[in-house]
């Protein structure tokens, strides 16, 4: 099967193992990008072993069969490519990047590390004693403890709700037996998407990708479900006392995933209230009133339900008032009419930072392959665009009445500072 979108540059195959691969053919500069996903992201862990896609990321390009860590580190550097891989909630990532003329050796080789990683049992425990030291440092950092308590107490025992790294506890338990086990259960064609962007035609990308990838069988076993707890809303407010300069304020929404109705209308409110120097957020707290060393919202883009927080740096003697003037401006949304200007102003601001972010053969790659590992399609991209510009201002209120009522409420700061906050 093969789909074409935009004057057919945008290709879409499925191999008969199950591979999807889709090619947007640039031949603009001699450079190809490939980006290799697997529904296995943190969402996939169980919770005893969180974070161990994350060590899974970190071990992969270790070693696989006939290769050391220090060879394939060789095989990229000496062709001045770039290999990688990565995890995030939903999926895991391989990522490379090579001049056009060395795409079928590094592919070749991204296909060893996905098909027979070694994890070399040195290699995993360093990796481990990494992870365990970034947890420790992320402890000492008051975004870090902010975000982390929010998203904890909103999420409970959902897999959103735990860190990436997992904690110590997690992280410190996980085995090279624990890596193998995973891969073995995810790691498999009818499981992956690959998603190419550069200087190669549609035949020339799926024939290389039919020799590496096409004597890859998926095991006789169905591919494993999620089986995510409900989600119910419950606001409260989390408060840690820490010897700061400034306080942390951070209000915390459940909101819809990407395949709400209402996505698009939040994507477009966090851009208004919170996204650069001409936002609600920035002109009101910080320009006019000067409480906020730093302030700013974000809706991430999840399969599953996502969190509208927005969040606020401040002097301990303004956290008070900071905290405050922050619920205000969230909950002014319900209760004025949406000026059709600033409507506009956010459209085109989205609309233009979206259009920037495809302009390499790494970016294009890597948003086609993500919305199809989500299961939203390559025409997302063009859905995604249209659905911002319909916006209502009618709509966007009622999206922030649905969603942005009663925050969840984080605070990391002096111990008199927070205190009085919620006094």
């Amino acid at each position: 099967m093969t789909t074409s979108l935009q004057k057919s540059t945008i290709h879409r195959t499925v191999l008969k193992n199950d591979i999807v691969v889709l090619v947007t053919e640039n031949p603009a500069a001699d450079i190809i990008a490939a980006r290799i996903f697997i529904r296995a992201g943190s969402c996939y862990e169980k919770t005893e072993q969180a974070g161990l896609a994350h060590l899974l990321s970190a071990v992969m390009t270790k070693g696989c069969d006939g290769l050391s860590s220090l060879e394939i580190a060789e095989r990229v550097e000496s062709v001045g490519a770039n290999l990688g891989t990565d995890t995030a909630a939903d999926y895991f990532l391989l990522s490379l990047k090579t001049v056009a003329s060395d795409f079928a050796d590094i592919l070749a080789l991204a296909g060893q590390i996905l098909r027979s990683p070694t994890f070399p049992q040195m290699e995993v425990e360093l990796e481990r004693r990494i992870a365990l030291q970034d947890i420790r440092s992320q402890q000492e950092q008051p975004f870090t403890i902010a975000f982390e308590q929010l998203r904890q107490t909103m999420y409970h025992k959902h897999p959103y709700g735990i860190s990436a790294l997992g904690d110590e506890t997690t992280m410190g338990s996980l085995t090279r037996e624990d890596l193998v086990q995973y891969h073995q259960t995810h790691f498999r064609p009818d499981n992956l998407v690959i998603s190419i962007a550069g200087h190669i035609t549609l035949g020339d990308a799926t024939a290389l990708i039919e020799e590496i990838f096409g004597d890859w069988q998926a095991p006789d076993k169905p591919l494993p479900t999620l089986d995510l707890p409900e989600l119910t809303v419950k606001p409260q407010q989390m408060l840690k006392p820490q010897q700061t300069q400034q306080s942390i304020l951070m209000l915390g929404y459940l909101a819809p995933s990407v395949l709400s109705a209402d996505y698009a209308a939040l994507k477009l409110l966090s851009t208004y209230l919170g996204n650069g120097l001409s936002s609600r957020l920035f002109v009101e707290l910080r320009e006019k009133r000067g409480l906020a060393y730093e302030v700013s919202a974000f809706y991430p883009t999840r399969l599953f339900p996502a969190s509208f927080v927005v969040y606020m740096g401040t002097a301990p003697e303004n956290t008070s008032t900071a905290l405050a003037g922050l619920r205000t401006e969230v909950e002014r949304l319900c209760d004025i009419q949406l000026e059709e200007s600033a409507l506009q102003a956010a459209k085109n601001k989205i609309l233009g930072q979206y259009a920037l972010g495809k302009q390499t053969n790494s970016q294009i790659a890597q948003i086609y392959g993500w919305y199809e590992i989500l299961g939203l399609g390559i025409k997302f991209d063009t859905d995604f665009q249209e659905q911002i510009a319909a916006v209502t201002a009618s709509e966007a209120i009622a999206a922030a009445c649905r969603y942005l009522r009663e925050p969840y409420v984080s605070l990391v700061g002096q111990q008199e500072a927070i205190n009085s906050a919620i006094s």
